[in-house]
């Protein structure tokens, strides 16, 4: 792989992180100063990552929002359950059910086609700081800035991206207001599934062991990518051939012990560690709060509506995954901001900050004004944060308001050219945009909608007066109640059909005076709806302008008064973490030791409902059938691994890696005290979850009868 390196990672970085970090996800340009030898590796690192040859960088990818990795040489990705999730729903019907049921393909040939899945494979990355920070000099307008930085960030982006080689670029932000780079991404658009665990191997548990310790989880499923005969990317073809990556991992059917040493390569989702306290207070008092009280509310009223309808119960199926999810999580976070004082800890830490800023007449005269300009900022924030919280949830969990906000954008948009319209609605991508509404046609159930949406009415009734939703206001007074706002949800919204894909399409081609024109109720409530979001939207543009100046002064001087360096919070990009198989004391007088065991399964198994498993994996439990994957330590086989690495969401389905780099396990989660871990991290507490390779091994052999599959990996048949 060839890597661009510019001058910016020589220099700028090596300014940045001058002195070891103190937690660990690491970029790849920061893997050569890291001394993991003394950590406990055995293999040289330029095999982790080199930029001038194949290294174990090369056998990475990214499956939609998680992580994979290669390990065949025929393009075999081994990734997580809950990461193929969505692809195996929609391969799935009431008579083939390959989520309950599992799925195994017995010849290439039966491979089936993920729908919606692509892989990216990082190509190469360079600074592009300059250009982009070139672009606001003299600007003055917070507002303006914010939107100039976006612009110039999806400019360079659509650039440098080059469709007939199959490369897709995006500028990621390292530091906000300071540092931006542009990452260049080889795309995969043929992925196929090749062998699914059962629901209850793959899920193990459910909700109730979702974000847990001890876990007995086998989350893992395999899938191949497919090119074209030619090598280039192709959607799914019977033509097409499966791609042969430049690298893939070895796996160590041996695995790993407790005290060993492990390393984890993926693409983390979003961390927030380099911000203020009133980042994590906004997060404690209004986000974690409100999303995760309506998203379990909202799964309660689907699992209510969809009981006695197996189809719809199916269909709704990933939604309420990837809601429990984020609402479990959620709520772990909202704990542990509790329980460790965070915002305190950050508040002292600041008053410190300010105390040495008054120190030095220099940092006096930069500084002094700093931290109130960084809390009138987030005072503002937080004034808007009902409303702003209240639009999100709106247009991401209502369709009727989804759709009817993706038609009012579109005709927006189609007033402007269309080189500076918003990516989505430019004429060589609306096509996309509108294929990605094609779930809501098929499964959008009235009578869930026409509770939501009352309850969101409801509810913003309440709000605060910043955050008064101005159309409601106008539409219903103090005597409405929720029989009377639900009459009028079923009358003015529902009625409207626009989840029908014909009346939808018909809209879509209207312009902005014909739907001001249009006498549809829910088209002219989403209309002022739209005012009043374009109106936040502004007011989180100047937001957000103000912190993309404040903040990197803030990091400057946090830097200097700690005499320490930060690396850039996680953004989606690649990087490393590496620790060690490691238990801990999550509560008084608890402690978890870091393997679980198949005995673990079996045990819980006599619990049943989410605890429930194959009648197979008893029968093999007590002919005591555990082929090679049997630990004397354990007296069992290993299931599930914990240890100290620093990982967060888009690490689902990263591979754990031995000593010598070889494929030990899968990660796929973190422990409920370590949701925090997007905050903070910190060895007592942080502690994450993967699937022992083992018992990958074993349930692939011994259950799914895929001998072919471990052969492919080069793993012995004993």
């Amino acid at each position: 792989m060839n890597k661009t390196i510019t001058l910016f990672l020589f220099v700028s970085f090596a300014l940045l992180f001058a002195k070891a970090p103190e937690e660990g996800q690491y970029p790849l340009s920061e893997i050569k100063k890291l001394d993991l030898q003394k950590a406990g590796l055995l293999i040289n690192q330029d095999y982790i990552y080199n930029p001038n040859g194949v290294s174990l960088i090369d056998a990475l990818v990214k499956v939609n929002g998680c992580t994979g990795s290669f390990v065949s040489k025929d393009g075999l990705i081994i990734t997580n359950h809950h990461c193929a999730f969505a692809g195996v729903n929609a391969a799935s019907t009431p008579e083939h059910n390959y989520l309950e049921d599992g799925f195994l393909a017995e010849s290439r040939e039966q491979e089936i086609n993920a729908k919606g899945y692509k892989v990216k494979i990082t190509e190469s990355y360079k600074d592009v700081t300059d250009i982009i920070l070139k672009a606001v000099i003299g600007i003055e307008s917070l507002e303006e800035r914010t939107k100039i930085i976006s612009k110039k960030m999806e400019q360079l982006g659509e650039n440098a991206s080059d469709k007939k080689n199959s490369i897709e670029a995006s500028v990621s932000e390292m530091f906000a207001g300071q540092s931006y780079i542009l990452f260049k991404y080889r795309i995969i658009e043929d992925v196929r599934l090749v062998y699914v665990p059962p629901r209850t191997i793959g899920e193990f548990g459910g909700e109730r062991d979702n974000w847990m310790w001890p876990r007995h989880t086998g989350d893992f499923t395999f899938m191949r990518a497919y090119v074209a005969p030619d090598g280039s990317s192709a959607e799914y073809s019977k033509d097409n051939i499966p791609y042969n990556p430049k690298k893939y991992l070895e796996v160590n059917p041996n695995g790993v012990n407790e005290g060993d040493f492990v390393f984890i390569l993926g693409y983390p989702g979003r961390t927030y560690r380099n911000q203020p306290s009133q980042f994590i207070e906004y997060q404690y008092n209004y986000q974690l709060p409100y999303i995760s009280e309506i998203y379990e509310w909202t799964i309660k009223l689907i699992e209510a509506k969809t009981k006695e309808n197996e189809k719809m119960a199916l269909a709704y199926s990933t939604h309420i995954k990837r809601l429990s999810n984020t609402m479990k999580n959620y709520k772990g976070k909202i704990q542990g901001l509790r329980n460790t004082g965070l915002v305190k800890t950050k508040i002292n830490e600041e008053s410190e900050i300010a105390r040495f800023i008054k120190t030095s007449p220099v940092l006096n005269d930069n500084y002094k004004n700093l931290f109130n300009e960084i809390d009138e900022a987030y005072s503002r924030r937080m004034d808007i944060a009902e409303a702003n919280l209240w639009f999100k949830v709106l247009y991401k969990l209502s369709n009727d308001f989804k759709l009817a906000h993706f038609v009012i954008q579109n005709a927006e948009e189609k007033r402007k050219e269309n080189e500076d319209r918003k990516f989505k609605f430019k004429d060589e991508n609306i096509a996309k945009s509108l294929q990605k509404f094609d779930s809501i046609f098929k499964i959008s159930m009235e009578s869930i909608e026409k509770e939501f949406l009352t309850k969101m009415i409801c509810d913003a009734r309440k709000f605060s007066e910043n955050s008064r939703i101005d159309v409601i206001d106008n539409i219903f007074d103090n005597d409405a109640n929720k029989s009377l706002i639900m009459r009028f949800v079923e009358n003015n919204f529902i009625s409207q059909k626009i989840t029908n894909r014909e009346n939808f399409d018909k809209l879509s081609e209207l312009s902005l005076d014909e739907l001001k024109e249009l006498k549809n109720p829910l088209i002219r409530f989403a209309l002022e709806l739209n005012e009043q979001y374009k109106k936040i939207e502004s007011e989180n543009n100047k937001i957000s302008g103000a912190l993309s100046e404040l903040l990197p002064q803030f990091n400057e001087v946090k830097r200097e008064w700690k005499d320490t360096q930060f690396i850039p919070d996680a953004n989606g990009t690649l990087r490393l973490t590496y620790g060690y198989i490691k238990g801990y004391s999550p509560r008084d007088a608890v402690y978890s030791s870091p393997i679980t065991s198949l005995k673990g399964v079996i045990e819980k198994s006599y619990l049943g409902n989410e605890y429930a498993i194959p009648k197979k994996i008893k029968e093999l439990y007590k002919a005591k059938d555990f082929g090679q994957f049997y630990n004397p330590k354990l007296k069992s086989i290993p299931v599930g691994l914990l240890y100290n690495m620093d990982t967060t969401g888009g690490n689902s389905g990263s591979p754990i890696l031995d000593a010598k780099g070889r494929l030990i396990g899968v990660n796929f989660d973190r422990a409920y005290e370590a949701t925090i871990n997007d905050f903070a991290w910190n060895d007592a507490y942080s502690r994450s979850i993967g699937v022992d390779i083992r018992y990958v091994l074993w349930i692939t052999q011994k259950l799914g009868g895929a001998n072919y599959l471990l052969e492919e990996m080069g793993v012995d048949i004993k």
